[in-house]
């Protein structure tokens, strides 16, 4: 069997260093270049040859590469980029934090890049660096695995390599035990010298389309691996052109979007589908070196509580901060559209929103500013938890009531769009397009333009995803909870609370006040 390879980003002559021996990051197009590996990638019944060229892929990978642009744009260079030990330049959030400076610094680098998209590339490149951080701020806690913890984050934090996640088993049946789904779920088949042969599947990785490599492990909230899940307890690096590895996702809102119209009906579908794929690792080879966990459940259970989870949702609320100040920008511009902004139940629901989106920036900036340790010792730093999870008991609830808020104010309007650009462009509906589609102040196409970009963000099949997505991308609405209230048990928040009430009723008794920090008490009548 042909042994897997270690993923390459192109490393051209722009990639050498530079007059300050600094390494610069990839290109766009070197980015692009790294998709181009002759992995196995089904769309629409058919293979797709290059993910860059694709008509279903394209425009989404170069919004990507505009990404890795901006990393050698000087107006952003400072806010985007450090500098590495080893003298590479990257992406701040791939760096451990140390401090909350350098937790405040990521926060602004996340927010940068989310910028590009306005927020609707959840899964960008910077989202695992949330765990090749974690991962390597912890790597002790790997064992044997640590060194390859260590050499992979290198690899990645210096390549900026866009990392994939794989945690999720398929739906399958939820009332047997991972053991008895063998068939279905991913596990280890066989054990060589050179490596482990894996079979099975992991659903919902959000950006395959668009990685270089991805993290493969075991993702039970409620009631993780145990003793007989062994074979199921696993973690490695594997890349997308490994062979036995397979891509098959949901359609393409990029593609739908070129077959019924033009960027000016749908200015988010059609640039920013960051794709949902199902990966299938069908025996593949994965070399030791690219292990970081063999048939460990302790080890994996504790991917999520030690670090990972923290980094991820720091990332997750920065980025969907920055959504919600487009879509309160969005929102403004509909008031202004119909000149609705002067009444007072109409500005109620618009302070609502804008406070929904101060909260999301409070609770970054509040998981920066009281950073909790690492659980493995040193001098490393993640978010504070308890604001993490709070934004993940919210976020999901904030997203359906702003489209609620949009649904509300624009009413009927927000149906009264016609088929397409075309129809602007043809004399004989332009007439009747400019006549009565027109806003308060502003002319019918500009009207349109506009209306058309609420629905591209709320209605269409990109807008449906979306809300989907944002409900349930870091967790299930029960299971965020259940893991809040375990959270504070294990790290003794609620015992905090308990000790409260408990010193409260220790200052009185039937005898009245215990402590003489109260005059004595006297009943009133008493003789």
């Amino acid at each position: 069997m042909t042994t897997t390879k270690e993923p390459a980003v192109a490393t051209g002559p722009e990639r050498v260093p530079a007059a300050d021996g600094v390494t610069p990051p990839p290109t766009g197009a070197q980015y692009l270049e790294s998709l181009r590996d002759g992995r196995i990638f089904y769309f629409d019944g058919k293979p797709v040859d290059d993910v860059t060229t694709h008509p279903a892929f394209t425009t989404t990978a170069h919004s990507v590469a505009r990404m890795y642009d901006a990393l050698h744009d000087p107006a952003r260079q400072e806010v985007l980029t450090y500098v590495t030990e080893r003298g590479t330049r990257s992406h701040k959030f791939y760096k451990m934090a140390t401090s909350s400076q350098d937790l405040f610094e990521s926060r602004d680098a996340i927010a940068e890049w989310a910028r590009m998209s306005y927020g609707s590339l959840s899964r960008g490149p910077d989202y695992k660096a949330a765990l090749v951080a974690g991962l390597a701020a912890d790597a002790d806690f790997y064992g044997e695995f640590a060194g390859n913890v260590r050499r992979w984050y290198e690899k990645i934090t210096d390549d900026v390599m866009f990392v994939n996640l794989s945690l999720l088993n398929p739906s399958a049946d939820r009332t047997r035990s991972v053991a008895e789904q063998r068939d279905t779920y991913m596990h280890v088949v066989k054990e060589r010298d050179d490596g482990i042969i894996v079979r099975g599947a992991r659903m919902i990785s959000t950006g395959a389309a668009f990685s270089n490599v991805t993290y493969v492990s075991q993702y039970l909230p409620a009631s993780g691996l145990g003793v007989d899940d062994k074979d199921f307890a696993l973690g490695f690096f594997v890349p997308f052109d490994a062979p036995g590895v397979k891509l098959i996702g949901r359609y393409s809102y990029e593609y739908m979007a070129k077959r019924n119209g033009t960027p000016f009906d749908y200015p988010l579908s059609s640039r920013f589908d960051e794709s949902d794929y199902s990966v299938i690792l069908d025996d593949v080879l994965i070399p030791w070196e690219n292990v970081t966990a063999y048939r460990n459940p302790d080890v994996v259970n504790g991917l999520f509580p030690r670090g990972f989870a923290q980094r991820f949702i720091f990332h997750a609320c920065t980025r969907t901060a920055v959504k919600l100040d487009f879509l309160c920008g969005l929102l403004l511009k509909v008031a202004d559209m119909n000149k609705i902004s002067s009444f007072r139940g109409v500005q109620a629901q618009i302070g609502e929103v804008l406070g929904l989106r101060h909260n999301l920036w409070a609770l970054a900036t509040a998981m920066a500013a009281e950073p909790n340790p690492a659980p493995g010792g040193g001098p490393y730093v993640h978010p504070n938890v308890n604001y993490a999870l709070q934004w993940r008991n919210m976020y999901g609830d904030t997203f359906t009531k702003i489209r609620t808020v949009f649904h509300n104010l624009m009413a009927g309007g927000f149906i009264q769009i016609p088929s397409s650009a075309e129809d602007f462009k043809n004399p004989a509906t332009r007439h009747w397009l400019d006549k009565y589609w027109n806003g308060a102040e502003i002319p019918a196409e500009e009207r349109v333009k506009l209306i058309r970009l609420v629905w591209d963000e709320f209605a269409t099949e990109f807008g449906g995803r979306s809300e989907v997505h944002e409900r349930n991308f870091s967790g299930s609405y029960e299971g965020n909870r259940v893991e809040t209230y375990h959270t504070a048990e294990h790290i003794g928040t609620n015992n905090y609370f308990r000790s409260m009430v408990d010193e409260c009723m220790s200052e009185y008794d039937l005898n009245g006040w215990t402590s003489s920090d109260w005059p004595e008490w006297k009943r009133i009548g008493t003789p």
